[in-house]
């Protein structure tokens, strides 16, 4: 490629015809032909050899052409087909200078480069430059009338060709003016175009519906280079602006835009070499399917490269992106517009399908985006409802109208945020996403509808139990005749008072009326499985209740104070009276009675069978008839409400009579001890020997007074023996236990009293002066004994005290 600062050239075709790919590419991008689109202009020039055909391009477009040098002969000096630039000419044109035809070179008979090169030219051209001599006007075997036969020739090998305009320029003009030559070229001309074999559907088809004939004379360039020079310059004006209307190039309707040139000579050549026909319009919309695919791809290539496209696609993952949806169609927007602009000039049809196309593929390309963008949308959307909706609830809202406000608030809150993400080109349904919303929000309000409710019913169900077990037990724990009635009424009256709120909460969940019975039904079962439950655990206590009540009645008395057991208590009737609690808490305990109509005869059962077993009838009854206890249900009782089988009450009553014996035995061993220790006097027979046989004895005392005081003495001293030693007490525990223990505290109680007096009788002399020693001495003889008496009778009073407690607790024991 040779250049300088005004021109640009290249060949396109060389000699053997072969196409310059890479040449005719890095010329266009020289001369930033793809730029152009359909302002642009191809001329060619046809011309014997060495006619001058590039000396008059060079001088009229300033190109830079290679001219022959006429010193050196005349010879070939173009060999197959140039293109160059034209400089200073809008908008831009494009000159091939074609090789010259009837040249030696080629010799006679090789006309086929011709043929084609004219194919060419005419195919891609929208003025052709027809270089002759003025002195072949006229002549039969000019030389270039075989260029033109030719040229008319291969004009019929196209297929609806468009409109060329022809520019014959006449070389060396002579004095004869061109008003005279132009009729006779144009004469000659048309006796060429007549004798040329045409199509039967071009036989009657004028010259002018295929070529405009122009005709320019210009001086001889040797001898009248100035004249020349100026002839060309007023000539190249006239190609300025030769596309616009009325311009020197002719019909454009085929030509084909300026980046797919390369692409469409190339075309060309080819169909031309392998000597088809060249369908002009067939070949524009190849061109353009071509040109519109590369130009696609280059733009779904520039997109998929986007910097701001790869940073959208990698964002959108893992985050929302706000403006989404805008700077999305600003990419596609702009990808798009620029194949507009690029391929602007190529069949409509074709652009068209190949937009939709590219259109497609950017779609395709951005909607996994999209629809992660959706998603985020959907999820944030979804965490939106569940925090309003635990905000309304726990604002007192109810949950039917709090669901449905912020179902309603959510839904519009998507369908906003959806137009932030919205691809204009790609009228996307978000239907489906805005349907799976609605299936996450609906699961969501069923979840926290139904651990609300399960809330509910917990509450309530909670409520209940404290209302009912406490109550429950301690009913239980006083069983009597009213014990089931109570019950019943207590189950009413919270089961009445559960409902109640309960149906009221359940209004908040607008639920249908046969599921509000249902659930309302569930509490009452409940609360009469509550009672059901107590009562069971209850019954598994009942051996405990029993001893309990047992013994509570039978060790306290009407006033609840624990019995003494004095000897004139009746221990059977209280027995009695405590087995008959225990057997009432038994026969209460046996089974349920829930329902008002509940009647049976445990109680009278349990009674007779058990209570009353001692007597000699029913020992005769239970030889002759059956053991009403022996079977595992209770007349008129079904088995769901047997709490404790009559076989189970009869195995009870026999290990409560057992482990209570023991309490029993204990109070007849006590009241029979504590008799024994109340009869300490001896027989009255004793007493009425002892007067008899004592009766001169007791005369005696009364006849000397001095025995009296003696005796009196030694009352005392034996009385506080009798405390100190706490002899009663001793005995109480039995005569063996209580000999022994005296013999061992004897000895010392002796002692001590001695000791006592003695050292009473040395502080009483201490005290006295020795001048009253005497008189003092003689008179508290008698006081000595009384002070002993006194001392005594202290030491007596506190023994006896002590003797009480001790008495008072070996008769509780």
């Amino acid at each position: 490629m040779a250049t300088n600062e005004t021109s640009c050239s290249t060949q396109l075709i060389d000699g053997d015809g072969i196409f310059n790919d890479s040449g005719i590419d890095k010329f266009m991008k020289e001369v930033k032909l793809a730029e152009c689109g359909l302002s642009y202009a191809v001329v060619s020039i046809m011309g014997p050899q060495s006619s001058g055909k590039s000396t008059l391009l060079n001088n009229l477009f300033n190109t830079n052409f290679r001219e022959m040098d006429a010193f050196k002969g005349r010879s070939q000096t173009t060999k197959g087909i140039w293109m160059a630039r034209c400089a200073g000419i809008e908008p831009c044109t494009l000159v091939m200078d074609l090789e010259g035809t009837d040249g030696r070179e080629r010799g006679e008979d090789d006309t086929a480069f011709e043929k084609q090169s004219a194919l060419f030219a005419l195919a891609v051209s929208d003025i052709v430059l027809i270089n002759m001599w003025c002195h072949d006007i006229g002549r039969e075997q000019a030389a270039n009338k075989p260029l033109l036969k030719t040229v008319f020739q291969v004009m019929m090998r196209l297929f609806s060709p468009r409109k060329t305009t022809m520019l014959f320029v006449i070389r060396d003009k002579t004095r004869t003016p061109l008003e005279n030559l132009e009729p006779v070229l144009r004469e000659d001309i048309q006796k060429i175009w007549d004798s040329v074999p045409k199509p039967q559907a071009h036989l009657e088809t004028p010259l002018s519906e295929f070529f405009n004939v122009e005709v320019v004379a210009l001086s001889s360039y040797e001898e009248k280079e100035e004249l020349f020079r100026e002839q060309v310059a007023n000539l190249r004006q006239r190609f300025h602006q030769s596309i616009a209307p009325g311009g020197l190039a002719g019909d454009r309707r085929g030509v084909v835009p300026a980046s797919g040139f390369s692409f469409s000579a190339q075309h060309i050549w080819k169909v031309i070499k392998e000597n088809k026909d060249l369908d002009l319009p067939a070949h524009k919309v190849m061109v353009a399917t071509v040109r519109c695919e590369e130009i696609a791809n280059e733009k779904y290539a520039a997109f998929v490269a986007n910097e701001e496209w790869c940073q959208l696609e990698e964002t959108v993952q893992s985050n929302p992106i706000p403006g989404f949806g805008k700077k999305i169609n600003s990419l596609l927007h702009a990808g798009l517009s620029e194949y507009d602009a690029e391929a602007t000039y190529f069949d409509e049809g074709v652009r068209t399908a190949k937009q939709k196309q590219l259109q497609d593929k950017l779609l395709q390309l951005v909607q996994p985006a999209y629809q992660s963008a959706l998603g985020h949308i959907r999820s944030g959307i979804l965490e939106k409802f569940k925090d309003a909706l635990e905000k309304a609830l726990k604002g007192g809202e109810r949950f039917s109208a709090a669901a449905n406000s912020c179902v309603g608030s959510c839904v519009a809150q998507f369908d906003e945020a959806c137009a932030d993400v919205v691809i204009e080109v790609a009228n996307w349904d978000t239907s489906k996403v805005r349907e799976k919303l609605l299936r996450d929000i609906d699961a969501h309000v069923a979840s926290v509808r139904e651990a609300k409710i399960s809330e509910l019913v917990s509450s309530y169900e909670e409520k209940l139990k404290l209302a009912l077990s406490g109550p429950i037990e301690a009913l239980l724990d006083g069983a009597n005749s009213d014990t089931w009635p109570s019950i019943r009424s207590l189950l009413k009256r919270e089961m009445a008072s559960a409902v109640l709120g309960f149906s009221a909460a359940l209004n908040a969940f607008d639920m249908d009326e046969e599921t509000r019975q249902n659930m309302i039904s569930s509490l009452e079962e409940f609360a009469r499985g509550v009672v059901e439950g107590k009562a069971k655990e209850e019954a598994g206590r009942v051996l405990i209740r029993m001893k309990d009540r047992f013994t509570m009645l039978f060790s306290h008395d009407s006033d609840s104070m624990p019995r003494v057991w004095t000897g004139k208590e009746d221990i059977r009737a209280i027995t009695k009276t405590a087995r008959s609690a225990s057997l009432k808490l038994l026969s209460v305990m046996a089974a349920l009675r829930l329902d008002d109509g509940d009647k049976d005869n445990i109680e009278k059962t349990l009674a007779v069978t058990l209570l009353d077993s001692s007597s000699g009838a029913v020992r005769d009854r239970s030889i002759t008839a059956a053991d009403p206890l022996a079977t595992s249900s209770w007349e008129k009782i079904p088995p769901a409400k047997t709490l404790i089988t009559p076989v189970q009450c009869k195995s009870l009553w026999r290990q409560f009579k057992m482990e209570t014996e023991y309490s029993v035995s204990q109070a007849i061993s006590a009241q029979e001890a504590n008799k024994r220790n109340n009869n300490w006097l001896p027989p009255p027979w004793a007493i009425l020997a002892l007067v008899i046989l004592g009766f001169n004895e007791f005369m005696t005392l009364l006849k000397n007074p001095l025995y009296l005081g003696v005796i009196f003495v030694v009352f005392l001293l034996v009385k506080a023996l009798w405390v100190q030693l706490n002899i009663a007490g001793e005995f109480s525990h039995g005569i063996l236990p209580g000999l022994i223990s005296l013999s061992t505290k004897f000895v010392p109680t002796i002692m001590n009293l001695m000791k006592r007096l003695a050292e009473e009788g040395s502080n009483a002399t201490t005290n006295n002066n020795p001048q009253r020693n005497t008189s003092q001495n003689n008179s508290n003889a008698v006081p000595v004994g009384s002070s002993v008496s006194s001392s005594s009778s202290s030491n007596i009073t506190s023994l006896d005290n002590r003797n009480k407690y001790t008495s008072s607790s070996s008769k509780d024991e």
